[in-house]
């Protein structure tokens, strides 16, 4: 039998650490072992390796279980039961996760582990083999996208009302009952998306800059916003607006929206304009 490695030196973390802190490490692991980009030969048992571990010190109870008893808790010959102390079902919306502790999944316990990689990257798992589900491609704006919509799937000669939670990126996958729906979102002109985040170049004249004032911005929840720009601000200066950015797909709470100030420059000055800055310039100097 191949004795397993302790689940906190998978992820790279200490016993110690934080939900936040796991689920980072989680996130940066996957990404890098995930056979469809990584070039390492063994990258598919690395990467079932790491949802392995964060299945188990993702969750409070099973972790707690975990730092007592070890893998025992969670191998079925070890006397725990059949499906080891935990086995779950839950949903969400129109999103529906199974977790297990069976020793005889391959994958740590992800009944199905391509839907974890599908919600948090919002790519295709490569261990989608066995099934094949139909897939329809549906393409959002970016203001769909982050508000949420409701859209119209003919599957089977019958029509499906589903609803897209507010939220979703481009190239999300959703799974719902008997279908996947594969979502493409339209980039904007004005919103940037980063994550959760969302940015916005933003053009003062370098007199605002200079001097301070107000200004108008866009935001996604709120329209037009009046901030303020205080004297002496530099080009590309970011203001960051907590709590105005995209709304997470599946929990409560939103990213941040930030605002980068692009300070123009006037390129035709009136004869008064040059005198008057030549004025600044030898009081500066």
């Amino acid at each position: 039998m191949v004795s397993k490695r302790d689940y906190y030196d998978v992820l790279g973390v200490s016993q110690g650490a934080s939900q936040t802190e796991i689920k980072k490490a989680y996130r940066q692991l996957a990404l890098k072992y995930h056979p469809d980009k990584s070039q390492e030969k063994d990258s598919a048992e690395k990467f079932k390796e790491v949802n392995e571990a964060y299945e188990i010190l993702s969750d409070p109870k099973k972790r707690k279980t975990y730092d007592q008893f070890g893998h025992a808790a969670f191998d079925q010959t070890a006397g725990f039961g059949a499906g080891g102390p935990f086995s779950q079902t839950y949903r969400s919306g129109p999103f529906t996760y199974t977790y297990t502790s069976s020793g005889s999944s391959p994958f740590g316990g992800f009944s199905d582990p391509f839907e974890i990689f599908e919600q948090f990257f919002g790519g295709s798992s490569p261990f989608r083999r066995a099934r094949q589900l139909p897939r329809y491609g549906l393409n959002l704006s970016f203001r769909e996208a982050v508000g949420g919509t409701e859209r119209k799937i003919i599957h089977q000669g019958r029509e499906h009302q589903i609803k897209i939670p507010p939220g979703v990126d481009d190239g999300t996958r959703i799974r719902f009952k008997d279908f996947i729906v594969s979502i493409d979102v339209q980039p904007d002109e004005v919103f940037k998306r980063d994550g959760l985040d969302v940015f916005v170049d933003h053009k003062i004249p370098f007199t605002l800059a200079a001097l301070g004032g107000t200004t108008e911005v866009p935001t996604l929840k709120n329209g037009q916003l009046k901030i303020k720009i205080r004297p002496g601000t530099q080009p590309r200066t970011l203001i960051r607006l907590r709590g105005k950015g995209i709304p997470h797909p599946q929990h409560r709470g939103r990213g941040d929206q930030y605002i980068r100030l692009i300070v123009t420059i006037p390129e035709k000055l009136s004869s008064r304009q040059k005198e008057l800055l030549r004025e600044f310039q030898k009081q500066s100097s």
